[in-house]
C-alpha cells in the first residue's frame, strides 16, 4: 500500500486571511478522498478543519473527528462529515487521533495547531512513534517551525538530527510525494507511555 489507510490533519479551526490556505485544505481532503486515506481531524465543522472534513466526506472518502466535550459548541462539532467520537479532555483527544493515524499533516493554524504538532515531534524525538509528519508552508507560513528547530540545535538544545523528525512540503501535491517516499508502518499503539 503507498500511503498510509489514516492519517491526523492539524489545521486551524479559522479560516484565516490567505485564501491559498482555505484551497489547499479542500486540495488535501480531495486528494485523501482520491487516496482512499481516511481522514482523522478535531471533528470541528469550522475554520480550516470543517473545509478538510467536507472536502473528504464530498468526495467520498472517510472521516472520524475526534472532540472533547467542552469544545462540542465553540467548534461546532461536525456529525455531518463523518462519525464522531466526544473525548473527555484535550489529552484524551491527541491520544485518540494518535491511535487511529498512520501518520500527521500539519496545514496552517494557531496555537492549538502548534501545540498538537510539537507533541507528535516530540513523541517522535522520544521514539514513541516513526510515523511520518509533514508540515505544509504555503507562503512560508511555518517557516517560523524551521527557524526555531535550528536556534534550539545552534543554542545546544537540540541535535541537527532534530531537523529530520518531521518533513517540510510547499504544496498538497508535495504531501504525497512525501507520503510515497516515506517507510511507514501501522504502529501498535503506544498510548500507555505517551
Amino acid at each position: 500500500m503507498p500511503y498510509p489507510s489514516a492519517i491526523a490533519v492539524f489545521c486551524g479551526s479559522k479560516p484565516g486571511q490567505n485564501p491559498q490556505h482555505l484551497a489547499s485544505a479542500t486540495a488535501l481532503g480531495e486528494g485523501m478522498a482520491g487516496h482512499e486515506i481516511e481522514l482523522i481531524y478535531g471533528g470541528g465543522r469550522v475554520g480550516l478543519m470543517g473545509t478538510v472534513a467536507d472536502a473528504v466526506s464530498q468526495n467520498g472518502g472517510k472521516v472520524t473527528g475526534i472532540i472533547p466535550e467542552f469544545l462540542m459548541q465553540r467548534e461546532v462539532g461536525n456529525a455531518d462529515a463523518g462519525s464522531l467520537e466526544v473525548t473527555e479532555s484535550m489529552h484524551s483527544r491527541k491520544t485518540r487521533m494518535f491511535e487511529l493515524s498512520d501518520a500527521f499533516v500539519t496545514l496552517a493554524g494557531g496555537l492549538g495547531t502548534l501545540d498538537e504538532t510539537i507533541e507528535v515531534i516530540t513523541w517522535k524525538q522520544l521514539r514513541l512513534h516513526s510515523k511520518p509528519i509533514i508540515v505544509l508552508n504555503i507562503d512560508g507560513y511555518w517557516d517560523v517551525l524551521r527557524h526555531a528547530t535550528q536556534s534550539f540545535t545552534e543554542a545546544g538544545f537540540a541535535y541537527a538530527s532534530d531537523a529530520d523528525l518531521f518533513t517540510i512540503v510547499d504544496s498538497v501535491d508535495d504531501i504525497f510525494q512525501a507520503l510515497d517516499r516515506e517507510k511507514w508502518v501501522r504502529e501498535t499503539s503506544r498510548a500507555g507511555r505517551l
